[in-house]
């Protein structure tokens, strides 16, 4: 559902059942938008005063707690909910529906844009790995902290983070809109649990409040120089997850995330941090991990349990993130067509993609194995989102300037402020490369180099196509002149340009020297629009008694389905049995060539991709026993 169906439904209904509307979405944000950013208390104060020159003196938890203010304030506040969210694609959100919306601003595919989606969707798969480690790891780690008994625990810290997150990709090809309903209910206790655990240490020590002021981050950053970049690299782990209120607006709208975020996940972290910060000043020792040890005894294992619950959760948020992310990618031509499952017939957002949830299983145990501890996991995280929210803040200015027609120097004033936070956080972060920031950097920049070559060797392989081909009018008319033996039904033939005779058409008519009745040259296209409206799927354009040139376009969110566009085309005069009709497919056996292009390396890369592409049959849902494969060696 996206926000403009929200607020058109809303507008349309009775107010009572509008409210009811609104308020479900809120919580159903809730459990899906907030849950990474919802998880960050487990880590990120003890990180950063770790950091801390003098650790859990009175500058450093002052300073600490104030920069974590203000971090909210100024990205998730102001930059996210009260500028970027503004910037939707038909109510979609995200890097590469952003991406789309500035193409479509410029009208025309500019590459920096181009480049800059990419990057920001591969650096998203780095986050989309970390997320789960570092937030489960988090969780279990609170194991060796119970009273008492925490010891005994210490051994299996590890191995329980690493049995959660096994189930949880494990059980991801049944879907998960069983357990989705209870995502919001149960984060929104995490929250209130965070304010009450916040509340009972503020009470204690309510100087803490005076962290509000920006005199004490300023203060903390200036006494500990170079350091200083050092902490923000930490506090910085306060807004990951911030990227979710942008990239989910399509699934919850604008205004119920805006008030789940103003009126629930804000206040109740704020008091969290602040809660954490007062049991340092009271206690020093507590520096060492103040969530857990701010959690009163009587409470602690239900606590613990709610803590787990709710980084499952967030872990859940990212996986079908990347799910969604890689749905997007595949319709706007940036990677091959993968296997892509729905779990749900009602609910469209409810995806499985097989290859990337093995990817994420894969990567999250090895993570585990490697880093080993949530401290060691939070040096490499950060750098991915920082560098995402810059890639966001590029494609924003060229939206303000194209999509918005804002003068120059208001879109400068919108921009600049918010690049130049988001340039300190990622400085901050970069010093951290080396201790394991280049994690997510290799994932994303594997990620762009796969996405890079498949475009390249897709652009490749089209213009061979067009040297090698016959143009469609001039094989009509060849074929009046000379008309072949004629097939009863209708034939379909699959092609990506349809100005031009497919190959499968071509082997048809030279090796069976047949052709049907009625024949169809269809093209499948993906607009720079998240959806389609039906009226506009379909464009049928006669070629003459015996040929048509057929047009469906889907929305970079939607899943093709063939044969249901098809039936549209009864509505413009082309009428044809499905059950009577041929689908001609060309399976082209791509080999490496000397011919200029790629580097041989790129041309396997790309053969490989090609190969292990998900089947066009099932990808476009068309009846297996009506497709027919007609083979062609290509080299690229």
């Amino acid at each position: 559902m996206t926000a403009v169906q929200v607020e058109d439904g809303a507008a349309q209904d009775d107010p009572k059942v509008a409210r009811r509307r609104f308020w479900a979405l809120t919580l159903g944000s809730i459990g899906v938008v907030f849950g990474d950013i919802g998880t960050s208390p487990l880590y990120a104060m003890k990180e950063a005063l770790a950091h801390a020159k003098g650790g859990a003196g009175d500058l450093a938890v002052f300073g600490v707690v104030s920069l974590v203010f203000w971090a909210l304030l100024l990205i998730v506040t102001v930059k996210y909910t009260l500028v970027v969210m503004r910037a939707d694609n038909r109510g979609e959100g995200g890097t590469l529906a952003l991406m789309a919306l500035a193409q479509h601003a410029l009208g025309r595919r500019s590459r920096l844009v181009l480049i800059l989606g990419i990057c920001g969707a591969a650096l998203f798969y780095g986050d989309g790995l970390i997320t789960p480690a570092i937030s489960v790891l988090s969780a279990t780690e609170g194991l060796a902290l119970a009273p008492g008994i925490g010891k005994l625990f210490e051994p299996y810290v590890l191995p329980a983070a690493a049995a959660i997150l096994a189930g949880l990709f494990l059980v991801q090809s049944h879907g998960t809109a069983a357990v989705g309903r209870f995502f919001g209910p149960i984060t929104l206790v995490w929250f209130l649990v965070l304010a009450c655990l916040g509340l009972i240490h503020i009470v204690q020590e309510p100087a803490i409040l005076a962290a509000f002021s920006p005199v004490y981050a300023v203060k903390l950053l200036v006494s500990n120089g170079l350091l200083g970049f050092a902490i923000l690299g930490s506090v910085f782990l306060v807004v990951t997850g911030a990227e979710a209120l942008y990239a989910d607006m399509g699934h919850f709208g604008r205004a119920p995330i805006r008030a789940g975020w103003l009126m629930v996940a804000f206040p109740c972290l704020m008091l969290n941090y602040l809660g954490q910060g007062a049991l340092v000043l009271a206690d020093p020792q507590a520096a060492a991990n103040p969530f857990f040890l701010m959690i009163p005894q009587a409470a602690y294992w239900p606590v613990m349990l709610l803590t787990a619950a709710a980084t499952v959760i967030a872990s859940q948020a990212v996986i079908t993130g990347a799910f969604s992310v890689t749905q997007q990618a595949v319709q706007l031509g940036l990677l091959p067509r993968i296997e892509i499952r729905r779990t749900s017939e009602t609910i469209a957002g409810q995806i499985y993609v097989p290859a990337v949830n093995a990817f994420l299983l894969v990567g999250v145990l090895w993570l585990l194995v490697m880093f080993r501890s949530s401290s060691n996991l939070a040096t490499a995280y950060g750098i991915a989102v920082t560098a995402t929210m810059v890639v966001t803040v590029l494609l924003l200015f060229v939206v303000a300037r194209r999509h918005w027609k804002w003068p120059l120097a208001a879109v400068l004033a919108l921009v600049v402020p918010l690049l130049a936070i988001d340039l300190v956080f990622l400085g901050s972060n970069v010093m951290r490369i080396a201790q394991g920031g280049w994690f997510p950097i290799a994932i994303g920049a594997l990620i762009v180099l796969v996405m890079l070559t498949w475009m390249k060797g897709v652009a490749i392989l089209g213009d061979k196509t067009q040297r090698d081909s016959l143009p469609l009018a001039d094989l009509i008319e060849s074929l009046r002149a000379r008309p072949p033996h004629r097939a009863p039904g209708t034939a379909i033939f699959l092609t990506s340009q349809g100005d031009l005779a497919p190959v499968a058409l071509m082997h048809n008519l030279k090796h069976n020297k047949v052709l049907h009745e009625k024949n169809v040259i269809l093209t499948v296209a993906t607009s720079d629009r998240p959806r389609v409206a039906d009226q506009d799927r379909v464009a049928v354009e006669s070629l003459g008694p015996d040929f048509s040139r057929v047009t469906v376009t889907y929305g970079f969110m939607e899943q093709p389905n063939v044969p249901a566009a098809l039936a549209a085309c009864r509505r413009q005069g082309l009428r044809f049995d499905i059950m009577a009709t041929s689908f001609f497919l060309g399976r082209r056996s791509v080999l490496p060539g000397r011919e200029p292009g790629m580097a041989l390396w790129r041309d396997k890369l790309f053969i490989y991709l090609l190969r292990n592409a998900a089947n066009p049959t099932d990808f476009y849902q068309i009846p297996p026993g009506r497709v027919v494969e007609m083979g062609a060696q290509v080299t690229v």
